[in-house]
């Protein structure tokens, strides 16, 4: 069901772990753009008609009007079932703890007396946020949208999601729920692309945003790369990963049922076990056949386990298996060892690290209160997940006295000399010509 790449012994690179050696799903964002260049262009052009001519076509229903009326929130929150609004409000309740703690504070550093120069956190003013649609529903990720931006402080707060044809046209009720138990009123049923062309154009429905957040897929990835410059953005999501780094004290049972709770996103979804112990293998393999066939969606994880962008792989050593979970940047990464803790504190690339047998990624996705928008395609390496800090800009502020320009004017002028910008260099002499009388600061 699952492959097996082996880098045992000599097959292990002296030099370093080769990213393309690691298993990956394809995600052609480039070859996408091509597809939502026209569609964003359209909805620049025509605007709201061309979203909702764009969602007849694509998600099978035509909308009069894309804003959800304040109505239909109310009533999806009156029909919310009180155990999903009880982990609905749980997790808004743990995410915000969270939160919260990750808001900034201004800092003012002196750097000679009369000179000083202070960093203020600034949230953007108004952000689009995108919730998927598609094979699943995903109030959570409504909260983990707009909990980060109401901590940062965000005043004006949209939200698309995909209509619905079962629902006359709306996003899915538990969607408009989750809008509602968080405050949110602006809520669009506007999906794809065109939803991020609307976001960053505006229609006469929906204002422009400074900030695109939320995942989607490979058309909302190549729409938010073609604005982006236009709109500001958190990421390219691509398919969910799941790594597990595992030794021989792992519960194979756990580990397949991890692997499997990300397979069941969709046949793109990756599942990756790093293990030195081959008999750990052998009895995930064991587990996989026997729980994925217990599975509702037992189709779309049999092909996601089965794709290239799955794999167990087999190395000597833990110190190995660092390499290849840091090679490969897992959105997801769980350590199944011995010492977890200790094993994860070397960890340096992953968008979310899950500690131990009792913190699978699931948690994650839910109720631990971190954030499931995380990196993906590898981009762990280098980017973080959604937080307080994607909706803030650091803006610094330059408070010099006339004694703190003076006492450094004659480096301004040197380093201005040295790129032949002299006109920098006279915007400092200048405001000491007067009283030096040849220009030059004294």
């Amino acid at each position: 069901m699952i492959s097996r790449i082996d880098l045992r012994g000599d097959a292990f690179p002296e030099d370093g772990i080769d990213r393309d050696l690691l298993p990956r799903a394809e995600f052609d964002v480039e070859a996408a753009l091509e597809t939502v260049r026209p569609i964003c262009e359209d909805v620049r052009h025509r605007g709201g008609a061309a979203v909702i001519e764009y969602g007849e076509k694509f998600d099978g229903v035509r909308v009069e009007r894309l804003r959800v009326p304040a109505q239909a929130l109310a009533d999806a929150l009156a029909a919310l079932d009180p155990q999903v609004r009880a982990a609905l409000e749980e997790s808004i309740r743990r995410a915000r703890a969270v939160h919260r703690d990750q808001r900034r504070t201004d800092t003012t550093t002196q750097v000679v007396p009369g000179g000083t120069v202070t960093e203020r956190w600034v949230p953007v003013s108004r952000v689009g946020l995108y919730v998927p649609g598609g094979l699943a529903v995903y109030p959570s990720s409504v909260v983990m949208n707009v909990v980060p931006a109401q901590e940062a402080g965000v005043t004006a707060v949209a939200v698309a999601s995909p209509p619905q044809s079962a629902f006359g046209g709306l996003p899915h009720p538990t969607i408009l729920a989750a809008c509602a138990l968080l405050g949110v009123d602006e809520v669009y049923a506007a999906g794809g692309a065109q939803a991020v062309a609307m976001f960053a154009y505006g229609t006469d429905e929906c204002r422009p945003v400074d900030l695109v957040t939320g995942p989607g897929n490979v058309y909302v990835a190549a729409a938010k790369r073609l604005l982006k410059g236009r709109i500001g953005i958190d990421a390219e999501a691509g398919p969910t990963e799941i790594a597990v780094l595992a030794d021989a004290t792992a519960d194979p049972a756990f580990v397949a049922a991890d692997l499997i709770s990300q397979a069941e996103h969709d046949t793109l979804a990756a599942a990756v076990l790093v293990t030195t112990s081959p008999e750990l293998a052998d009895e995930v393999d064991a587990q996989l056949a026997v729980q994925v066939a217990a599975a509702k969606h037992r189709e779309r994880i049999t092909t996601a386990l089965a794709g290239r962008q799955s794999a167990t792989v087999l190395v000597d050593t833990l110190e190995q298996g660092l390499a290849v979970v840091d090679a490969y940047a897992a959105e997801h990464l769980e350590i199944q060892t011995a010492d977890a803790a200790g094993v994860a504190a070397r960890v340096r690339n992953a968008g979310a690290v899950f500690v131990g047998p009792h913190a699978p990624v699931s948690l994650g996705d839910y109720c631990a209160g971190s954030n499931h928008v995380l990196p993906t395609g590898g981009c762990a390496c280098h980017s973080s997940g959604l937080s307080v800090q994607s909706f803030l800009r650091g803006i610094h502020v330059v408070d010099y006295s006339r004694d703190a320009l003076a006492e450094v004017a004659h480096h301004v002028v040197t380093l201005a000399r040295a790129e032949d910008l002299p006109a920098h260099g006279s915007a400092v002499s200048v405001r000491f010509a007067e009283a030096a009388g040849d220009g030059e600061p004294r």
